[in-house]
């Protein structure tokens, strides 16, 4: 998967282009210009054995466009396919910002200044994302890749270092059930951290799992900016 931003020619707004590249069966030409059509189905992906009613890449156009962006796929049979989409992101800033995350005209700044967030998150693209949404706002963010990591970092560390830990659910080596147990398992303060889930998996069952474990709160992924600022703040009071 590629990033990147490109020109935009509309004021105001940022574009950022992301491609999607595999090297699996391929689409015929005689299909992709169906490929947006509800209910469409080319024949040999039956082979695969994966069912499907047609409407993946419909909904995906819909949902692209809503947003104000476009959608491309570009396709060799036997080579694989490539999917690029264009979305423009409007730029906001920083007082904005500040304004939207907490729903009020005024920030309580003692909440965030001097404050050091411990971001757990092993992907990369993920990471750079919540980084960029956290430093924004005018928290200090540090990163670790894994749970081993994330339990590393709040023991080697003095007891008032981090003020939260981001913690996402799936990660190698240790996931954020188990790092989130050992910390809460440290001496003194360090066991007392915030720790704020972050998972794909929305369900009531997973965030009673992320309770359960020992963590102050779940948020879902993709990430909601109002949201996840709004969760930090609670737990920072």
């Amino acid at each position: 998967m590629e990033l990147e931003e490109i020109p935009s020619g509309r004021e105001g707004f940022a574009l950022f282009r992301t491609v999607i590249s595999d090297t699996g069966i391929g689409i015929s030409p005689e299909f992709l210009p169906h490929i947006f059509e509800n209910f469409s189905r080319e024949q040999n992906t039956s082979k695969s054995g994966v069912l499907g009613a047609g409407l993946g890449m419909p909904v995906a156009k819909k949902l692209v466009e809503l947003m104000g962006g476009s959608i491309f796929v570009e396709s060799e049979l036997g080579k694989g396919t490539k999917v690029t989409v264009n979305i423009p992101h409007r730029i906001v800033e920083r007082d904005e910002l500040l304004r939207l995350t907490k729903g009020k005209n005024t920030i309580e700044r003692k909440l965030i200044e001097g404050k050091r967030i411990l971001l757990a998150e092993d992907n990369e693209l993920n990471a750079e994302i919540s980084m960029m949404i956290l430093s924004d706002v005018g928290f200090t963010v540090e990163r670790v890749a894994d749970g081993t990591e994330a339990v590393s970092a709040v023991e080697k560390n003095p007891d008032d270092y981090y003020d939260l830990v981001l913690m996402d659910i799936q990660m190698p080596l240790m996931d954020g059930y188990k790092a989130t147990n050992l910390i809460r398992q440290l001496d003194g303060k360090k066991s007392q951290i915030p720790i704020l889930a972050l998972s794909a998996n929305a369900l009531e069952e997973d965030k009673r799992m992320s309770l359960a474990a020992g963590m102050n709160g779940h948020i879902s992924k993709p990430v909601d900016v109002s949201k996840l600022c709004d969760a930090i703040f609670r737990v920072l009071k």
